[in-house]
């Protein structure tokens, strides 16, 4: 009988523990930051932190641009480059941001991901048309 009691309560224990465990796998995870979720799921464009952080980099670029034309070189600070052409910081910043879009376009389709070496080649690039173009 002590046997039978003791058995009763063993499984009433390992039943109410297996309830509880049963929970964990129910919880949602965590998640961490990731570069890929969208910051605002009911938008009609998927905005990823990548995306954002792009367009701002661009168009920080372009007000700078657009400050240092207004404020410091008023005469548009025009040069006759390494490719011939008369070109404004404007045109430089177009022609690196056109130079940095084929240099990706071109890795990933050469060669894949990770995508540190095209970033490298793109300041690169970006350098020399604000130096020689």
């Amino acid at each position: 009988m002590r046997l039978a009691i003791g058995l009763f309560a063993l499984l009433q224990t390992s039943a109410a523990s297996a309830q509880g465990w049963s929970n964990v796998a129910n919880e949602p995870e965590e998640k961490g930051f990731r570069w890929t979720d969208p910051l605002w799921p009911e938008f009609w464009m998927a905005w990823t932190p990548a995306t954002f952080a792009l367009f701002c980099g661009i168009f920080g670029a372009i007000a700078v641009i657009g400050v240092l034309e207004g404020v410091k070189f008023r005469d548009g600070l025009e040069r006759k480059g390494v490719l011939g052409l008369t070109t404004t910081l404007g045109d430089r910043l177009f022609i690196t941001l056109l130079g940095t879009a084929y240099i990706f376009l071109a890795w990933l389709g050469l060669m894949g991901q990770p995508l540190w070496w095209p970033l490298a080649l793109s300041i690169v690039w970006g350098i020399f048309c604000f130096r020689k173009v």
